[in-house]
């Protein structure tokens, strides 16, 4: 629908036409005919086509968004909706599947978030979107539900904790569905965006190797009597009690700690000395004596 507004100037015509439209300025296409001009005598009015924008819905704004993103990435595929009631879904058709699909359904996954933002733009609660081509989405479900069934038997069987490959959101919520009645494990989410992953419990695991093991690394401890049987119970050793030397040791020591100036330390330098004798162990003799130098007298 479109319709032409006169008026002084542009912006006249323009309000002019909004009121008689009832619409916002954002709903309509504005297209200048007339700027409008003024002469000698009297003047020319501005002339403005106001076109109602077309409502999209949801999912239309999407496929809308799609039709320009494909062939930017170099594909031939074909957007269209297919449903918009609980979900957007909408459907890629090409000639060449697997290289939209990509591996392991990046390039799909790839495309479905963004088609999923350009969807819930306004919105205050966030719509699903899947984007399918070839019915991957349904074959990999199918996938998935049997890796489930298959790593659940596995950690029941072992009794330990099973981690799956990193998934997006919409992966990680097919594995937990498929084992949400399961009497025998539970699934968890852990790790962060990107490399979110599943983690499948079993519940007959012990509650050490639910928190992820001990402090040593997931290893036990040896015990008490496994630390005896392996090093031995015997304890350390005791030594004797070694006394202080007392304050009257000789001069010659020199290992008095008394320097208070009493006698047994010799103040003013070390006298005698300190530790043992290197000398030879088959020497006779007891003592050596050093012949005295003689003394000289004092130069006047």
């Amino acid at each position: 629908m479109e319709k032409t507004f006169s008026g002084k100037t542009v912006e006249e015509a323009v309000k002019a036409g909004l009121e008689e439209l009832g619409l916002p300025r954002e709903d309509v296409e504005i297209e200048v005919l007339e700027e409008g001009k003024k002469r000698l005598f009297g003047s020319v009015p501005a002339q403005v086509r106001l076109t109602v924008k077309e409502k999209l819905t949801d999912g239309q704004r999407a496929v809308k968004f799609l039709e320009g993103l494909l062939p930017l990435i170099g594909s031939d595929a074909v957007p269209s909706l297919a449903g918009e009631d609980e979900k957007i879904v909408i459907e890629l058709k090409s000639d060449g599947a697997k290289g939209i699909i990509g591996r392991r359904g990046e390039t799909i996954d790839a495309i479905q978030v963004l088609a999923g933002a350009v969807a819930n733009t306004g919105r205050h609660d966030y719509k699903r979107v899947v984007v399918d081509c070839g019915n991957y989405r349904e074959e990999r479900e199918e996938t998935l539900k049997r890796v489930a069934e298959k790593l659940a038997a596995k950690a029941v069987r072992l009794k330990k904790r099973v981690r799956l490959e990193p998934m997006n959101p919409y992966e990680r919520r097919i594995i937990h569905s498929a084992l949400a009645d399961s009497e025998e494990v539970f699934t968890k989410s852990e790790g962060k965006e990107p490399n979110r992953f599943v983690v499948i419990t079993p519940k007959n695991m012990r509650s050490d190797d639910r928190k992820g093991g001990r402090r040593n690394g997931g290893k036990d401890r040896p015990r008490r009597n496994d630390r005896e049987q392996r090093y031995g119970s015997e304890r350390k050793k005791t030594y004797e009690h070694r006394e202080m030397p007392s304050e009257a040791t000789p001069e010659s020591s020199g290992t008095s700690f008394n320097r208070g100036g009493t006698p047994g330390y010799k103040k003013g330098g070390f006298s005698g000395f300190f530790g043992t004798f290197l000398g030879n162990a088959n020497d006779d003799e007891s003592e050596k004596t050093v012949p005295e130098t003689p003394e000289t007298p004092d130069e006047e």
